[in-house]
């Protein structure tokens, strides 16, 4: 064997030494969250929720599925689509939902919010969808106590914290407010029983895009996710009401500067919402449809996977636009995964980062109910224990 010697003796051991705090720093880096994201949050004001509301909501959107079909139809999405969507909403209509007490919900007298937060404790004692929690008023001076004051009611009405339980931080401004929310999430934990409670950040001030690094990095492992605030933070960068919108500019900034941000500290990005909301006539829940059925699947493309919805008819295009767009690639996806792991050549050279992705995909489209896991292993030829494992 050739005897090496153009690198000094010694060199390695240099290097791990100089290199060692970085090592120890990638080491404690926040594993990425695991588990089945959902594809959406329902948002509902506080005085709007019950027990039935996720039902309520898959019986209007099924019914809003019904009396406009024809109107999916004219926006390309297929029979089979439609099919799959129906099929959603009388099973799991909302996957996710978060009661305001915020912006959805405005000030309120101190009574009123006090029997509301009892009221919805109580309610969410047995929760119908798989996420659940609130979204309180912010950590600013002015509201700080009232937020606080909402989360302790409901959650001593609840008794205790339910699975899946999430509480929303708005208006987030810098890493102070996130290590406050940490430190409540601690304290709940020593006085309530129940899953430890979770929090995720609202991003939707000019402050928080500029200090992300140093929000996502306070986060830790108790945040469930940064959720990008579309009005707030339009409004906040001087966009005028009529073009403030989930494809903007300036959302396109911010949810870049979250997703490089969530990349490094293992953090979900969630979109903000469309409030163009199909109701009304034909022409105005067409418009709408193909307005979110747009938005998503512009916002799954670039790798942000779950938004707000406002209004139970947003539900068919939130689904129908998921749906498809897993659907449209299982074929090619399963059949670039298949090469991959066969190793052999095709017109495309995956690497194991694509691998990764390429697997990352799949599982979400069977997780989601766009796909099905016999037709995943028939695509590529690997059921879901073999693709977590490329996961990883």
């Amino acid at each position: 064997m050739r005897r090496a010697g153009a690198l000094p003796p010694g060199l390695a051991g240099r290097l791990d030494e100089r290199l060692s705090a970085a090592d120890a720093d990638l080491a404690a880096a926040a594993a990425p969250v695991g588990g089945r994201q959902p594809v959406h949050t329902a948002y509902v004001p506080a005085d709007a929720f019950s027990a039935g509301t996720a039902a309520e909501w898959g019986e209007v959107a099924l019914a809003a599925l019904r009396a406009h079909g024809d109107v999916l139809a004219s926006l390309g999405v297929t029979e089979a689509i439609v099919d799959r969507v129906a099929a959603k909403l009388e099973r799991e209509p909302v996957e996710d939902l978060r009661v305001d007490f915020e912006d959805g919900y405005g000030r309120r007298p101190d009574d009123e919010e006090d029997a509301a937060a009892v009221r919805v404790g109580e309610e969410l004692r047995h929760p119908a969808t798989t996420g659940c929690g609130i979204r309180i008023k912010s950590f600013e001076p002015s509201t700080r106590a009232r937020a606080l004051r909402t989360l302790d009611l409901l959650l001593s009405a609840c008794g205790r914290v339910p699975e899946g339980f999430v509480v929303t931080l708005p208006k987030v401004t810098g890493p102070e407010q996130v290590q406050a929310v940490r430190d409540v999430c601690e304290a709940v934990d020593e006085s309530v029983g129940g899953a430890p409670l979770r929090f995720e950040l609202q991003v939707e001030t000019p402050e928080a895009v500029a200090r992300m690094d140093q929000i996502a990095a306070a986060a830790g492992p108790r945040c469930a996710g940064l959720h990008y605030g579309t009005y707030d933070y339009s409004t906040a960068l001087g966009v005028g009401a009529p073009h403030q919108s989930l494809d903007h500019p300036v959302a396109d900034h911010a949810k870049a500067v979250m997703q490089v941000a969530a990349a490094v500290t293992g953090l979900r990005v969630v979109d903000g919402s469309s409030n163009v909301l199909p109701v009304g006539g034909r022409g105005a829940v067409r418009e709408a449809w193909r307005l979110h059925l747009r938005l998503v699947r512009r916002s799954l493309e670039r790798g942000i996977y779950q938004g707000w919805d406002l209004h139970p008819s947003q539900l068919v295009s939130r689904y129908a636009a998921t749906f498809a767009f897993y659907r449209e690639g299982l074929a090619v996806s399963g059949a670039r995964l298949r090469a991959y792991v066969r190793r052999s050549t095709g017109g495309v050279l995956d690497e194991p980062a694509t691998a990764r992705s390429l697997a990352g995909y799949l599982l979400r489209g069977l997780d989601s109910g766009a796909l099905d896991e016999p037709e995943v292993a028939a695509a590529s030829g690997l059921y879901r224990e073999r693709l977590e494992a490329l996961t990883t």
